[in-house]
């Protein structure tokens, strides 16, 4: 007859009935942050590894995002010097983004903020679109850096674009949380 060992099993408060043995549980803690292999909820704050670099803020009735007439837009302003990042010099970059200046254009830009100071907004890498090595780029969530045009013009009209971008940040484990509001 086999002896019966105990096993300390854990489970996720937030993640639906995943339950995982405590040592493997232990084996993928990340240091600041630990992700439910199943459905992926990030508990903790998961920091990015992006180059230092500044955002500024403001609203602006000089914009209008097309498809939100009439209302101010928010607009992002992100600056990178030239630096080394892990050793290896990289180039800088300017880049501005928009939003509207309603309520879940407002719930975005705070998440944006968020996602900025946890620093998931950049990375150092390949540009897509000069095919220059080591240089600042966007790291997966998606900005729209023109106010119209539309979404071949990285721009609005675009009546998904906001709630992707809270999906995409959702990824990273950055939502709105009660001390944010």
């Amino acid at each position: 007859m086999l002896k019966s060992q105990e096993i300390n099993v854990v489970k996720f408060n937030w993640c639906a009935n995943h339950f995982f043995h405590k040592e493997c549980v232990e084996a993928g803690f990340k240091g600041e942050y630990l992700k439910c292999p199943v459905c992926f909820l990030i508990y903790g704050e998961f920091i990015g590894d992006m180059p230092t670099g500044t955002l500024s803020w403001e609203k602006s009735s000089e914009y209008e995002c097309e498809g939100y007439e009439d209302i101010d837009t928010w607009i992002l302003n992100y600056d990178f010097a030239n630096g080394v990042w892990n050793g290896v010099p990289y180039r800088g970059t300017g880049r501005t983004a928009y939003l509207p200046d309603n309520t879940e254009g407002r719930e975005v830009l705070c998440l944006l903020i968020k996602c900025f100071w946890r620093q998931h907004t950049f990375t150092v890498g390949t540009s897509v679109t000069t095919g220059r090595s080591n240089v600042v780029v966007w790291n997966s969530i998606h900005h729209k850096t023109s106010p119209n045009g539309g979404v071949l013009s990285y721009g609005y009209p675009d009546p998904t674009y906001l709630n992707r971008v809270k999906l995409e940040l959702a990824d990273k484990g950055i939502v709105i949380e009660e001390g944010d509001k």
